[in-house]
C-alpha cells in the first residue's frame, strides 16, 4: 500500500477538522435536547428518553464530567465522546466497505457490501439509511471498538447535522482508504485545533490537555528503521550464514539474502567487524531474545494509532510463516495471540490501533479476509475508576476477592489519565500485592456479578474496571522489544501531579516527559531485552541529563543512534522537534561495546533524510568512550586525540559577553 501524498493529506486534513466541528455541535444539541447536564429531566422525556439521558450522564461522569452538589453536571467531555464515536463509525465504515471487508451479518456465509448497497438494504432492515446500516455492520464486526450497547449509540442527530456529516465522509477521496498510513493521520488531525487552543492558551498540561498535545504521527521511515534494526537484525543473524557474512560486496547484497516475500528490510544496516572482516548488523544480533518467535513478546507503550503494532505485524507474520511452516492465517492468529501488545493512554487511539491491526490482519496478502480475530492485547492505561466505596462494595457483589482486585485498581489507577503507561504495577510504590491476579481472571468475576441495566453507574464503573484489569496486567509484564514514538513535553509545561511523580520515581530523567518515557521502556524489558524508540536529542548532551546518560551507558548497552535533526516530521507546523532513533539493551554492556550512528540531520526534506539512513555512512563510538566526554555528552563521532575548547576557555554566561556585569551600568 501507498502512503498518502501531500495534497491528499491535505484534503483529509481539512475534512477532518470540518467534521469535528460539525459532529460536535450535533453532539451538544441532542445532548441539550435530552437535559443531560440539567438538575432535573425535563416533563416532556418519555420512560425511554429519562433512561437514556441517566446512563449518559453515568458514561459522562466515568468520562471526566463533574457532577456538582445541585446535581448539575458538565458535558464537556460526553459531547467530545460522542461527536467522536458517531464520526469515526462512519469513517471506519468506509474503510471496510472501499476494502471489500464491510460484511453483512449472515452468519454462515457474510457477503461484502459497498455503501450503495448498504443504502439500497437500509429501508427493509430498519435502518435510517446506508451509513447507519454500514455502521451497525461495522460495530458488529468490531466489537473491541465499537461498544453496541453504549449510550452514545442510541443518539441520534437532527437530519440535517447527519446529512454534513455523511456529505463529509464521502466526499473523502478514495485514494485515502488504500494509503498504509491514513489510520495515522485521522487522529492527529482530528486532535488539530485543540493542541492548537491549548498551546496557545499556554495552561499547564494536564490530563485533560495531554492526549492532544504529545499526540504526533510516527513517519512511515522511522518506524522501518527502528524495527529493521531490531527485530530485523534478529532475524538476519538466523538467516545469513557466516559465509553470506565474509562474502558480501556490500550492505545491499546482504539485505537481500536476508529476504523473504514481504520482508524487504530495506533499512537494515551492516558493518565491518575491523578484526576478521565479516559483516554484523549494525544494531547487534539480540542473542538475549527468545530462540523462538512464539515466546517473543512485543510491547509500543504509546501506541497512538497502532503504526508500530502494524509494521512488526507484516514483519512477524512471513518470519513465522518460513520458520514455522504456517499458513498466511495461521501465522496472523498466533503473532495476534502471542507476540503483539500495545497500551495507550488515550481510549480512542486504543480503538484506532485495535482497528488499524484488524484491517492489516485482514488485507495481508494470501489471508482469507474478513474473519473473527483473537481478542488483541491492545489496553487503555490511561481510565480511572470513578466509584465510591459504597459503590464498590456492591460491584463486587460479595466476592471478596474480587473487591480487592477492584479496590488496588482503583487505588493504583487514580492519576492514570495523566500518568497512563508510567504506572508500574509492580514498582515499590505499590505495597500491596494485586496482581497475581490477572485480567483473565479480574474479567470473568466481574461479567459474573455485572447486571446490565440495575445501576448505571456500576455498569458503568464494571466496564472500566474490565478495561483496567487488562492494562493492569500489560503494564506488569515484561517484554523482549519495546518500540513506540514516545510522548515529547518540557518539564515546564507538565502540571504539578505529572512533574512530582517524574521527579519521584524518574529523578534523573524528568526534565522531559520523553526521557521519563525511555526509562521507563527500559523498565518493561528484561535483562537482554530491547527498547527501540523515537524521541528528541537535546538529552544527549544537555547537562540537566548528564546524570541519566551516565546511568544509562554505565547500566545498558547502546546499539545503534541515528541522528535525525529538524525536519523529520513531515508536518509539524510552527514546531521544530530535532529528533533521534535509538535502540537501547536493558543489560550491562561489556566493555568494548561499540555504538553505531549516523547522522542525517544536515539533510532538509524527509525523503533525503530516509535515504541517508540507508546509505549513510555508519560511526562507530566506543560505548565507554562517552564516559570521558563533559558531562558524559553523546558523540557519534570519535575526536581522536583532538583537545576540548574547555581545556583552553571557560564559558562564564549563556548569550552574552562574558564582561557585561563590568561595563554595564543598571539605573
Amino acid at each position: 500500500m501507498h502512503t498518502l501524498d501531500k495534497g491528499l493529506r491535505s484534503a483529509l486534513e481539512n475534512t477532518i477538522l470540518a467534521a469535528r466541528s460539525a459532529a460536535e455541535e450535533a453532539a451538544q444539541i441532542v445532548l441539550e435536547a435530552l437535559g443531560v447536564g440539567e438538575k432535573v429531566p425535563f416533563p416532556h422525556l418519555n420512560h425511554a428518553e429519562r433512561t437514556l439521558r441517566r446512563k449518559l450522564r453515568s458514561h459522562g461522569r466515568q468520562l471526566g464530567d463533574i457532577q456538582y452538589e445541585d446535581t448539575k453536571q458538565t458535558i464537556g467531555a460526553l459531547t467530545e465522546e460522542v461527536a467522536y464515536q458517531h464520526w469515526h463509525r462512519m469513517l471506519f465504515a468506509r474503510f471496510l466497505a472501499e476494502n471489500d471487508l464491510l460484511m453483512d451479518d449472515d452468519p454462515v456465509s457474510p457477503i461484502s457490501l459497498t455503501i450503495e448497497e448498504c443504502n439500497d438494504l437500509a429501508p427493509s432492515l430498519g435502518a435510517r439509511n446506508g451509513w447507519d446500516l454500514a455502521a451497525r455492520y461495522a460495530s458488529r464486526m468490531l466489537p473491541q471498538i465499537f461498544l453496541n450497547d453504549s449510550p452514545i449509540f442510541s443518539l441520534e442527530f437532527p437530519i440535517e447535522r447527519q446529512k454534513v456529516l455523511e456529505q463529509l465522509v464521502s466526499s473523502i477521496p478514495q485514494e485515502v482508504f488504500h494509503a498504509s498510513d491514513s489510520l495515522g493521520w485521522v487522529y492527529q488531525f482530528w486532535q488539530t485545533k485543540r493542541k492548537k487552543d491549548i498551546n496557545d492558551s499556554g495552561v499547564k498540561i494536564g490530563a485533560r490537555e495531554l492526549p492532544a498535545v504529545t499526540q504526533l504521527f510516527t513517519e512511515p521511515y522511522m518506524v522501518s528503521f527502528l524495527l529493521d534494526n531490531s527485530l530485523g537484525a534478529w532475524w538476519a543473524a538466523k538467516r545469513l550464514s557466516s559465509h553470506d557474512l565474509v562474502t558480501a560486496e556490500d550492505e545491499q547484497e546482504l539485505r537481500d539474502k536476508a529476504y523473504i516475500d514481504h520482508l524487504p528490510l530495506e533499512y537494515l544496516r551492516f558493518v565491518k567487524d575491523e578484526e576478521t572482516g565479516a559483516w554484523k548488523p549494525a544494531g547487534g544480533t539480540f542473542d538475549a531474545w527468545p530462540k523462538q518467535l512464539s515466546n517473543f513478546k512485543m510491547l509500543d507503550p504509546c501506541c497512538g494509532s497502532g503504526h508500530f503494532l502494524v509494521a512488526t505485524l507484516q514483519m512477524l507474520v512471513p518470519m513465522r510463516m518460513e520458520l514455522e511452516g504456517l499458513s498466511e492465517d495461521e501465522a496472523i492468529q498466533r503473532v495476534l495471540e502471542e507476540n503483539l501488545h500495545g497500551l495507550e493512554l488515550d481510549q480512542r487511539c486504543v480503538e484506532l490501533a485495535a482497528f488499524a491491526l484488524a484491517f492489516a490482519a485482514w488485507t495481508y496478502p494470501g489471508s482469507s479476509g474478513y474473519r473473527q480475530l483473537p481478542a488483541l492485547h491492545i489496553a487503555c492505561s490511561g481510565q480511572a475508576i470513578h466509584i465510591s466505596d459504597e459503590e464498590l462494595i456492591k460491584l463486587a457483589n460479595g466476592n471478596h476477592e474480587l473487591y480487592n482486585a477492584l479496590e488496588d485498581l482503583r487505588n493504583k489507577f487514580q492519576q492514570a489519565p495523566i500518568l497512563g503507561s508510567l504506572i508500574d504495577p509492580k514498582s515499590s510504590m505499590y505495597q500491596n500485592e494485586l496482581f497475581s491476579l490477572d485480567w483473565k481472571e479480574v474479567g470473568p468475576l466481574l461479567d459474573s456479578v455485572l447486571r446490565k441495566g440495575q445501576d448505571d453507574d456500576l455498569d458503568e464503573a464494571g466496564i472500566v474496571a474490565q478495561g483496567l484489569a487488562k492494562a493492569a496486567s500489560l503494564l506488569a509484564g515484561t517484554y523482549h522489544l519495546v518500540a513506540t514514538n514516545v510522548p515529547y513535553l518540557a518539564r515546564g509545561k507538565q502540571d504539578q501531579v505529572l512533574k512530582d511523580y517524574c521527579e519521584k520515581y524518574h529523578n534523573e530523567a524528568k526534565n522531559d516527559l520523553a526521557t521519563v518515557f525511555l526509562d521507563r521502556c527500559l523498565q518493561f524489558c528484561p535483562k537482554g531485552g530491547t527498547t527501540s524508540v523515537v524521541l528528541p536529542q537535546n538529552w544527549l548532551f544537555l547537562t540537566s541529563y548528564a546524570s541519566f546518560r551516565r546511568t544509562l551507558l554505565k547500566e545498558e548497552t547502546w546499539h545503534l543512534i541515528a541522528r535525525l535533526g529538524p525536519g523529520a516530521f513531515d508536518t509539524i507546523s510552527g514546531e521544530v522537534v530535532k529528533a533521534i532513533l535509538i535502540l537501547i539493551s536493558r543489560e550491562r554492556s561489556e566493555s568494548e561495546q561499540i555504538i553505531s550512528g549516523v547522522d542525517v540531520s544536515e539533510q532538509k526534506a524527509v525523503e533525503e533524510k530516509a535515504k541517508g539512513l540507508v546509505e549513510g555512512e555508519i560511526k562507530r563510538v566506543g560505548q565507554e568512550e562517552q564516559l570521558e566526554n563533559p558531562d558524559a555528552r553523546i558523540a557519534i563521532e570519535s575526536s581522536g586525540n583532538e583537545k576540548l575548547l574547555s581545556e583552553f576557555s571557560d564559558s562564564l554566561v549563556g548569550i552574552q559577553t562574558g564582561d557585561d556585569p563590568m561595563f554595564i551600568c543598571y539605573v
